[in-house]
């Protein structure tokens, strides 16, 4: 899933590290491999 605004907020399912986007430009947020799952 594409980063689309300041704000939102992914988890990674595999070590459950958080970020908040605080600077939008796409791309996809990954960590350990796998795509990141957005959570609000």
């Amino acid at each position: 899933m594409a980063v689309e605004k300041v704000g939102e907020k992914y988890r990674c399912n595999v070590c459950g590290n958080e970020v908040t986007v605080t600077e939008a430009g796409g791309g996809i947020l990954v960590c350990f491999g796998e795509d990141m799952e957005k959570i609000s």
